[in-house]
């Protein structure tokens, strides 16, 4: 990908990540499914429900950490690509962006279903008008596309907050009436359940929770990524949890069991019933009815949101036309939203979207099992700069759990999901031999596995995580404002050799880390001539790492004359006169905050003006207010 590729802009919080989440799971899964899955597995489906919300946590800390060390638009596409290479990223993106296409056209379809308890109104033709309004508000910019968001599921979880609530109190009045026998023997009945049936009714509802991980593809807007996603997504999971498992739970009590098989709406005929004391004979049935478009809704704006970045990421490494990665006025990929909006139009005129949407859950778990494999390459890649903000706990069981449990839910969907998945994944990769596999040089983390046993690397990849971590700025607790109070500066005349600056550099630092400076200045000068130096916009950083130091050292060397560098890069190199050099010495016990610091300083470089400033600075407070922009707010310590 190139360094100049489009960006999008970082404007969403950590309540944005909570609405999109917690809005792209209540739709189906909550306002039309519990029907049909009692039908097929009856009172179990409570539990059907609380397993899931269990069973996608692997999943959910698989797509944290790879969204917070990769925050990047494309979600489980960029993570697959950047893993496994860009023949299953194509598959991730293509399968993933189609599977997103057909359930929000479904959820489009979901509206009108509640709208006719109602109004007698045409399906298809309201679908196709909220297809016009969600693609205008994710046309304008993500902010307001969220902003949406919010709306409608602080709409949808205050109404169903009410409902349930309502609910456990009349379920209680059940146990201490006469009228309450159904209802007890209901959940007499579940403890005849039994495993296999038990695994099939998780394999049905499990996709309920299948939106939670689809913020992931858009984790680049994110303001701060480290914090934002891994607790906007555990909240997410929170609310989800509770409110379908209780939810279910007054469902089965509450109706009866003929009725509840067959309805497709019972949200509805449950609301009427516990919420009774509304005033107003059609206030309950009102307020499930804005809950239930809210849900919809909110899953249909958060669909067209994310499957447009997959169609923006692709674009921006050459799996999909360039033009697909432009970014138009309002900051948003114009192209990829008009075209995934153009999709779910043709979908809703022209398909059954309500068959197709439930057999694209089946690619939905396979990309969910990828995932985690994706985590496990990624850490056995042993790529330094591979830095996520939050780890996922229990590595490896926990990803294997991950790798294994979707797969054997796929199973449980039956024959035509898994058909229509494998028919899915054979046209991605079709579309990867005929038209990207010639565009793209890329391997994936995979071959730095391989590497390990002796085969090849990606180069390509390690330089664009440095390029990540440089986005991406310090943590809270790199010390990068001690260093720099403390760090010398050393001032030369004329234009001395590199080989001469980081002997008197070495010479410093060997007062500070009880290496002798002969050695240091050797592997000063190896780094320079390896080009693994970095060297950009007149400085340079010479850097290496010691076993058992203990924290970080730093000489700044200043060179008014300039020292003459060769620069390495791809398909070759030039050389370069660099004024400013940031001679680095951290421990081997933490190479990922060595890198922090490396991309803080090189993000400073990038600043106008830098090297005039720096030239006038002084040692330490001067020093260290030229990095004050690039310090988290725990460190931007006054430098008076």
């Amino acid at each position: 990908m190139a360094s100049d590729a489009p960006r999008l802009r970082k404007q969403l919080k950590l309540f944005d990540v909570y609405s999109v989440s917690t809005g792209a799971m209540f739709s189906s899964g909550f306002f039309l499914l519990p029907g049909l899955a009692f039908a097929e597995v009856g009172p179990s489906v409570i539990l059907a429900y609380l397993l899931a919300g269990f069973m996608i946590v692997p999943a959910m800390l698989c797509a944290a950490e790879l969204s917070t060390a990769m925050p990047r638009a494309g979600g489980a596409y960029y993570f697959l690509d950047r893993s496994l290479g860009p023949m299953f990223g194509t598959l991730g993106g293509l399968g993933t962006w189609l599977s997103l296409v057909l359930k929000t056209s479904f959820a489009l379809v979901g509206v009108g279903a509640y709208l006719a308890l109602f109004w007698d109104l045409p399906m298809t033709p309201v679908a196709v008008g909220l297809t016009g309004v969600f693609f205008l508000f994710n046309l304008i910019g993500a902010k307001e596309t969220t902003g949406l968001q919010r709306v409608l599921v602080g709409a949808l979880v205050g109404i169903l907050a009410v409902f349930t609530v309502a609910g456990v109190v009349h379920v209680a009045g059940l146990w201490v009436s006469p009228a309450g026998g159904p209802a007890l023997a209901a959940m007499d009945a579940l403890a005849g359940v039994s495993a296999e049936g038990l695994l099939g009714a998780v394999g049905l509802v499990f996709v309920s929770y299948a939106g939670l991980t689809k913020f992931a593809s858009v984790a680049e807007e994110v303001e701060n990524p480290d914090r934002a996603i891994p607790r906007g997504m555990v909240l997410s999971l929170l609310t989800a949890t509770v409110l379908y498992v209780l939810g279910v739970f007054i469902m089965v009590l509450v109706l009866d069991p003929e009725t509840f098989a067959g309805d497709l709406t019972p949200v509805a005929s449950v609301g009427v019933v516990v919420m009774d004391w509304l005033p107003g004979a059609y206030t309950a049935l009102g307020l499930i009815l804005v809950a239930a478009v809210a849900a919809f809704a909110s899953t249909a704006n958060a669909g067209i949101m994310s499957a447009s970045r997959y169609l923006f990421a692709m674009g921006r490494d050459e799996l999909m036309p360039r033009r697909m990665a432009r970014v138009g006025r309002f900051g948003t990929p114009g192209l990829a939203v008009a075209v995934t909006s153009a999709a779910v139009l043709l979908c809703l005129l022209t398909l059954d979207v309500a068959s197709l949407a439930k057999l694209a859950s089946a690619f939905v778990l396979l990309m969910f099992s990828l995932m985690s494999l994706a985590v496990i390459v990624m850490r056995e890649s042993r790529i330094e700069s591979y830095d996520p903000g939050y780890r996922s706990p229990f590595y490896p069981w926990l990803h294997i759990v991950g790798l294994i449990v979707p797969l054997v839910l796929i199973g449980e969907l039956g024959h035509l999901a898994i058909v229509f998945t494998a028919g899915v994944a054979a046209a991605a990769l079709g579309w990867y031999f005929w038209y990207a596999r010639r565009r793209v040089a890329r391997a994936g983390a995979v071959l730095h596995w391989f590497e390990r046993m002796g085969r090849d690397r990606d180069l390509h990849l390690d330089a664009e995580l440095r390029e990540i971590l440089k986005e991406r700025g310090l943590r809270g607790h790199d010390p990068l404002a001690e260093v720099l109070t403390r760090a010398p500066i050393l001032d030369f005349d004329g234009q001395p050799s590199f080989e001469q600056v980081a002997a008197r550099a070495a010479a410093e630092l060997a007062q500070r880390v009880s290496v002798p400076a002969a050695e240091l200045a050797k592997s000063f000068c190896a780094g320079s001539h390896t080009g693994a130096t970095p060297v950009g916009r007149g400085v340079a950083l010479p850097h290496l790492r010691v076993p058992g130091l203990a924290g970080t050292t730093l000489v700044v060397a200043r060179v008014p004359g300039g020292v003459h560098m060769n620069v390495h890069a791809v398909g070759g190199g030039h050389e370069e006169q660099v004024h400013a050099l940031f001679f680095l010495v951290g421990s081997t016990a933490d190479p990922a905050q060595h890198l922090r610091l490396l991309a803080a300083i090189a993000s400073m470089a990038d600043d106008p003006g830098f090297l005039d400033g720096f030239a006038a600075a002084r040692q330490g407070p001067d020093l260290r207010a030229l990095f004050v922009p690039h310090l988290p707010a725990a460190k931007t310590i006054s430098p008076v």
